[in-house]
């Protein structure tokens, strides 16, 4: 990195801090500190909400991810809108109606105390481990590859959020992600053009989807019901409206976002809004690393994108198999390079069966490099137990780091900093708030001033702050780590949402039957989950679906013995 990339770097971070204590002073309650005033305009709430989903995770693992398997992750996203619309028509009027501060307080007055903290503690767990990956998910890429202090890099990016999140509360991180949503699109909008202008002059657009086409990365919709494959139309149709539905109208790290709207027409624009950019925006991302792919076409990559994980095996015993695999690689990759720019450039006079030919050998190339990559990741496993030898989080950042111009590496890595800092601001903000409204304030007994309670939001904030870096300094990287956040969301959503859809619309069920189906539910999952009997993205349907049927179940008996006892 070059001074232009620190000035550049340093000064969007300091900015965005400065930017949130500023304009957020001043909190003299509880209702401005948590319900930011009750003013936002659809337009904050839109990218407030943005923001909050889109972290550092979803700009250092998509992009890797449509590298390494393509663009079908966009299914993924293709229930947010129809969950946008459920959220608009049902949940938003319900809570401004009420009133409520977080979503749980919702569930007192339909079911009782116990189930309200219940849910609050289910969400409280999910969202202390989701906060801590936000934060460690930049901080151990960033440290891999740029060689910054890990357990250091954590820390910084945890006290910038807390400084401002705890000062200004649901405004500041409402105001902080209008500025860290410009400085994310402006990013990836820019690593787009530089991406295309790298590519040889005979390499086309089009020429670029269709090489990226002939290695499978274009595949983007899967019609198959095989529970073997995470990504296809349906489970994002169907788990994923499940999954959205549930964390955009259950979570509080969310729902604050809107509630935080003067009026039900602004908090549902917002939402309305959210849900029309969602989409094309994973999908540009997704593009992104296709692009980053099709660069690797006729640039040299390494084998693995993981430098520390490479220096790891390099040092240890299998030094010498692992170069062998570096040097068959690049003459893997040179076959490549060769194959696709004599395609680009001779496209126009190809018969369909030299297209047919040119596509079967790139294919058996690509074949071949994948064995050879996956070889070398476990050299890299046999070399240290702890290297990390999954590379997909590392190949955009990769990407950023040797191959920008100066200014726009500071560009890129503020994108990815400004993107931690405004998912996890948004998630210490709903973390304190739901401790202080939902258990705190609810089960003191003993009265106290709204003084009190904004000092207790505050200093719930900072505990939950230091619980995230704790946790943050103690993870380690799974499969990807945009999957991770993902998982342990489908692990709690599943069964919050269907007590949630029960409190709305089934009447006769009481609390006692969902409190109890909610504990088993959760049970079940956690043994689903273990088994491996499903993937994560229909977790959230069965969880919902077990917690209906469960809590019926239960009522029914209930009412029968109530019946037989008179």
């Amino acid at each position: 990195m070059q001074l232009i990339d620190w000035i550049i770097l340093t000064g969007t971070i300091a900015f965005i801090v400065w930017y949130g204590v500023y304009k957020s002073r001043g909190s003299k309650n509880v209702e401005d500190y948590i319900g930011g005033g009750k003013n936002a305009k659809w337009w904050t709430i839109g990218l407030s909400v943005m923001a909050t989903q889109a972290s550092a995770i979803t700009f250092l693992s998509t992009p890797g991810q449509a590298f390494h398997d393509g663009m079908g992750f966009v299914q993924f996203y293709f229930g947010l809108p129809i969950a946008m619309v459920i959220i608009c028509m049902v949940f938003i009027p319900i809570y401004h109606r009420l009133k409520v501060y977080t979503a749980y307080e919702y569930l007192e007055s339909r079911f009782d105390r116990k189930t309200r903290t219940l849910t609050a503690i289910l969400f409280l767990v999910q969202r202390g481990l989701a906060a801590g990956i936000t934060i460690f998910a930049p901080a151990i890429v960033l440290s891999a590859v740029l060689g910054w202090n890990l357990t250091y890099l954590t820390m910084i990016i945890g006290v910038l959020v807390i400084i401002y999140t705890v000062s200004g509360g649901t405004k500041a991180v409402s105001v902080t992600h209008k500025q860290q949503m410009a400085v994310i699109l402006t990013g990836m909008v820019v690593a787009f053009f530089i991406i295309l202008s790298y590519l040889p002059e005979s390499v086309s657009f089009t020429n670029a989807l269709e090489i990226a086409g002939t290695g499978g990365k274009m595949d983007i919709l899967d019609y198959s019901f095989d529970l073997e494959n995470r990504y296809t139309l349906w489970s994002g149709l169907i788990g994923g409206s499940f999954l959205a539905l549930s964390y955009f109208g259950t979570d509080q790290s969310q729902v604050q976002r809107y509630l935080s709207g003067g009026t039900v027409r602004e908090s549902q624009m917002g939402m309305i809004f959210n849900g029309l950019l969602k989409v094309p925006l994973q999908f540009f991302i997704l593009l992104v690393g296709v692009m980053v792919f099709v660069f690797y076409q006729f640039n040299t990559a390494p084998l693995n994108f993981n430098p520390a994980a490479t220096e790891t095996v390099l040092n240890s015993d299998y030094s010498e198999q692992y170069r062998d695999l570096m040097l068959k690689n690049d003459e893997i990759q040179e076959r490549k390079q060769n194959l696709s720019l004599s395609y680009s450039e001779n496209r126009a006079n190809y018969t369909e069966d030299q297209k047919a030919d040119f596509e079967k050998e790139y294919v058996q190339l690509e074949k071949e490099q994948n064995e050879v990559r996956e070889e070398a990741r476990t050299f890299i496993d046999a070399s240290d137990e702890d290297a990390e030898s999954n590379d997909k989080d590392y190949v955009f950042i990769h990407f950023i780091l040797n191959n920008l111009p100066r200014g726009f590496i500071g560009l890129l890595l503020a994108v990815i900093l400004s993107a931690a800092m405004s998912s996890t601001a948004s998630e210490l903000n709903a973390l304190a708030s739901t401790t202080v409204i939902d258990l705190y304030r609810r089960n003191h007994k003993e009265a106290k001033s709204e003084e009190h309670y904004l000092a207790a939001s505050k200093w719930f904030t900072l505990m939950w702050g230091i619980i995230a870096i704790a946790f943050a300094s103690l993870a380690d990287l799974f499969d990807n780590l945009i999957q991770l956040v993902n998982i342990i969301g489908s692990l709690f959503y599943g069964n919050v949402l269907g007590i949630f859809l029960l409190a709305f619309f089934i009447k006769p069920v009481k609390s006692n039957a969902v409190f109890i189906a909610a504990i088993i539910t959760q049970a079940l999952i956690f043994l689903v989950f273990e088994l491996e009997l499903m993937p994560y993205l229909w977790l959230n349907v069965l969880g919902c679906v077990l917690v209906i049927a469960i809590a019926f179940i239960i009522q029914l008996i209930s009412n029968n013995s109530e019946l037989k006892t008179t």
